[in-house]
């Protein structure tokens, strides 16, 4: 038998099953952290003379050896020994011996598994929070030139208030800040150690898991076994908080798409970001922030199809949790590439504030600020809402905006109308006059600017 668990069986596993279940063509990518926990725990075995200590030299020589040979990649791994945790054991012995079958004494591979990825998450919680932070870092950038530009605002994704384009590039800003703080917040759980919990029970050595927990760098050991083998609530979370993270990301790219049209020219992307057309010789296609909006359906599908696989698994290990990976991996890659991509695409981004100008002054985007206008005056609101709509609806019919009236046409509407009335529909003191606090008021925009360099700092 070449199985390092053949003891049981008495014929070697069917060629197809062998394929089927094996799972190292994918979790190879934990190679690291196998050996990283492999380290750990056989210091402890020696630590808690569970094993001699010139055993425990020897095995954390062969670990460390194999461990450079991976980073080198100048190891092959086989499906015949089904998953990382068996291949790096294989090759082990293979390098020091059978003391080498030592190193699995007081563990099981459900508990290694486990381990791994949990050091795996945590490494790439902390990568994905810095890529966070540089998107941030071009949001604020391009927002602190930009916040006198001013565009039209849209509910409905019809124009409604003119705003202050570094204002409404804020508002991307404090959603990655709370998904770096639920990234931030996730990692109280992934840093728990499954190891030494064994397959389902504990062990009857007598194992030191805090030991191993603290030289992992985890926070503290998982107090129930059962719990520890069969918790994936960190990948739901990690998996959950990426989907927030990456609905952020497609709405800020559909906005891009949206800007860069012909119909906005709001913005333009650099060309290092845009890709042409194999037929239209004049086509310039946003084809990163389009790609970006349509890797949310790839991330969210990773959390659905983890949610179906763990809701009917009763405890403790089960062979379905081998797919609890695949999709984890990928939605690491997935926002990997996401966020090192949007950093420089906004650093790079031309914002055309001419063009914003002639949208803001060609609206009736500032006919709110006319009802407020006649409400300081006395009339109430309701009132003066419906007033503002009825002189919109003559301005439409007269092919008109609200700047283009006369004084006569508005007194026409109310007496309540002076001179100073094209004074508040000016588009940058309709914008400025909004300086209620987190309004899109220049000096408030300011402000929330500098509240956010101090959370980047």
């Amino acid at each position: 038998m070449t199985k390092l668990w053949g003891g049981r069986f008495t014929k070697p596993t069917n060629k197809l099953v062998e394929e089927y279940t094996s799972s190292i063509h994918f979790d190879q990518k934990l190679a690291l952290q196998d050996i990283e926990g492999s380290i750990a725990h056989v210091e402890m075995l020696g630590a808690c003379d569970i094993i001699q200590s010139n055993e425990v030299m020897e095995i954390k020589e062969g670990l460390l050896t194999i461990k450079e040979k991976v980073k080198k990649g100048d190891v092959t791994f086989s499906v015949e020994h089904e998953d990382i945790h068996m291949n790096i054991e294989k090759l082990l012995i293979d390098e020091i011996g059978p003391v080498g079958g030592k190193l699995h004494t007081g563990r099981s591979r459900n508990d290694q598994v486990a381990t791994d990825m949990h050091l795996y998450l945590r490494e790439k919680t902390k990568g994905l929070m810095e890529l966070v932070e540089a998107v941030q870092s071009s949001l604020v950038e391009q927002a602190e030139q930009h916040v006198e530009t001013i565009l039209p605002g849209y509910t409905h994704l019809q124009r409604a208030q003119p705003v202050s384009f570094g204002h409404h590039l804020m508002a991307y800003f404090w959603m990655f800040e709370r998904d770096k703080e639920r990234l931030q917040d996730s990692l109280k759980r992934i840093n728990w150690s499954p190891l030494g919990a064994a397959a389902l029970a504990g062990t009857p050595y007598p194992i030191d898991r805090q030991m191993t927990s603290d030289a992992l760098g985890f926070d503290q050991p998982y107090p129930n076994s059962l719990d520890a083998v069969s918790d994936r609530d960190f990948i739901l979370e990690f998996l959950s908080i990426s989907s927030i993270m990456i609905t952020h990301i497609s709405r800020l790219s559909e906005e891009l798409i949206l800007w860069g049209s012909q119909e906005f020219q709001f913005v333009e992307l650099d060309d290092a970001f845009c890709t042409g057309s194999s037929i239209m010789p004049q086509k310039k296609n946003p084809d990163v922030p389009e790609l970006l909006r349509g890797k949310t359906g790839r991330i969210y599908g990773h959390l659905m199809g983890l949610l179906t696989l763990l809701k009917g698994l009763p405890l403790a290990y089960n062979k379905d949790m081998q797919e609890d990976k695949e999709g984890m991996f990928d939605t690491v890659e997935t926002l990997e590439g996401a966020l090192s991509l949007l950093a420089p695409m906004l650093a790079s981004m031309q914002v055309k504030g001419d063009q914003m100008k002639h949208a803001v002054n060609e609206d009736y985007s500032n006919a709110t600020d006319i009802a407020d206008y006649l409400a300081v005056k006395g009339m109430p609101f309701r009132e003066a809402h419906e007033v503002i709509g009825k002189i919109v609806l003559y301005s439409i019919q007269q092919k008109k905006y609200l700047l283009d009236l006369t004084l006569e046409e508005y007194q026409d509407f109310s007496p309540l109308f002076e001179a100073d009335i094209y004074e508040k529909l000016n588009p940058n003191q309709v914008v400025a006059a909004r300086n209620s606090e987190g309004g899109t008021g220049f000096d408030q925009v300011h402000k929330q600017i500098q509240l956010a360099k101090e959370h980047l700092s």
